[in-house]
Protein backbone atom coordinates (compact mmCIF):
# COMPACT_ATOMS: atom_id res chain seq x y z
CA UNK A 1 0.00 0.00 0.00
CA UNK A 2 1.31 3.70 -0.88
CA UNK A 3 2.40 5.79 1.85
CA UNK A 4 -0.59 8.24 3.04
CA UNK A 5 0.12 12.26 3.52
CA UNK A 6 -1.51 14.22 5.71
CA UNK A 7 -3.02 17.45 3.82
CA UNK A 8 -3.76 20.26 6.19
CA UNK A 9 -6.84 21.76 4.90
CA UNK A 10 -7.46 25.19 6.17
CA UNK A 11 -11.27 27.15 5.94
CA UNK A 12 -11.52 29.69 3.07
CA UNK A 13 -9.39 32.73 3.92
CA UNK A 14 -9.73 35.61 1.30
CA UNK A 15 -6.87 38.67 1.04
CA UNK A 16 -8.07 41.62 -1.16
CA UNK A 17 -5.56 43.50 -3.00
CA UNK A 18 -5.32 46.54 -5.09
CA UNK A 19 -5.67 45.52 -8.52
CA UNK A 20 -4.02 48.57 -10.37
CA UNK A 21 -0.14 47.62 -9.91
CA UNK A 22 -1.25 44.25 -11.29
CA UNK A 23 -3.19 44.99 -14.01
CA UNK A 24 -0.30 47.58 -14.72
CA UNK A 25 2.71 44.50 -15.07
CA UNK A 26 0.35 42.72 -17.00
CA UNK A 27 -0.59 46.03 -19.53
CA UNK A 28 -3.63 46.16 -19.12
CA UNK A 29 -6.34 48.82 -17.46
CA UNK A 30 -7.42 48.01 -13.98
CA UNK A 31 -10.97 47.54 -14.82
CA UNK A 32 -10.02 45.41 -17.89
CA UNK A 33 -8.03 43.33 -15.77
CA UNK A 34 -11.01 42.64 -13.28
CA UNK A 35 -13.35 41.62 -16.51
CA UNK A 36 -10.91 39.47 -17.47
CA UNK A 37 -9.95 37.74 -14.14
CA UNK A 38 -13.98 37.52 -13.76
CA UNK A 39 -14.27 35.92 -17.26
CA UNK A 40 -11.25 33.25 -16.11
CA UNK A 41 -9.35 34.76 -19.04
CA UNK A 42 -6.21 35.12 -16.24
CA UNK A 43 -5.23 32.38 -14.38
CA UNK A 44 -4.05 33.11 -10.88
CA UNK A 45 -2.21 30.95 -8.68
CA UNK A 46 -1.67 32.15 -4.67
CA UNK A 47 0.78 30.38 -2.65
CA UNK A 48 0.92 30.41 1.52
CA UNK A 49 4.54 30.94 2.74
CA UNK A 50 5.67 28.55 5.33
CA UNK A 51 8.77 28.77 7.86
CA UNK A 52 10.20 32.60 7.79
CA UNK A 53 7.59 33.39 5.35
CA UNK A 54 4.47 32.39 7.51
CA UNK A 55 1.86 34.86 7.12
CA UNK A 56 3.12 35.98 3.68
CA UNK A 57 1.04 35.02 0.10
CA UNK A 58 2.34 35.10 -3.05
CA UNK A 59 -0.16 35.39 -5.98
CA UNK A 60 0.51 35.00 -8.86
CA UNK A 61 -1.17 36.29 -12.52
CA UNK A 62 -1.17 34.93 -15.95
CA UNK A 63 -2.26 36.45 -19.22
CA UNK A 64 -1.05 36.04 -22.44
CA UNK A 65 2.45 34.79 -22.10
CA UNK A 66 2.87 37.75 -18.91
CA UNK A 67 3.48 37.12 -15.54
CA UNK A 68 2.38 39.25 -12.62
CA UNK A 69 4.03 38.22 -9.14
CA UNK A 70 3.17 40.28 -5.96
CA UNK A 71 3.85 39.39 -1.91
CA UNK A 72 1.29 40.30 0.29
CA UNK A 73 0.39 39.89 3.81
CA UNK A 74 -2.67 38.51 5.55
CA UNK A 75 -4.09 42.03 5.14
CA UNK A 76 -2.82 42.50 1.91
CA UNK A 77 -0.58 44.88 1.89
CA UNK A 78 2.02 44.65 -0.43
CA UNK A 79 5.29 43.60 0.47
CA UNK A 80 8.18 44.96 -2.01
CA UNK A 81 7.12 45.38 -6.01
CA UNK A 82 5.41 43.74 -8.13
CA UNK A 83 7.38 41.56 -10.21
CA UNK A 84 6.83 40.98 -14.12
CA UNK A 85 8.03 38.66 -16.83
CA UNK A 86 6.81 38.55 -20.41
Amino acid sequence: MAKRIAIDLNPAFEITIDPAPIAQALALEPATFLRLLEQRKISQLCERGTGEDEGLYRASFYHRGRRARVVVDRQGRMVGEVEQRA
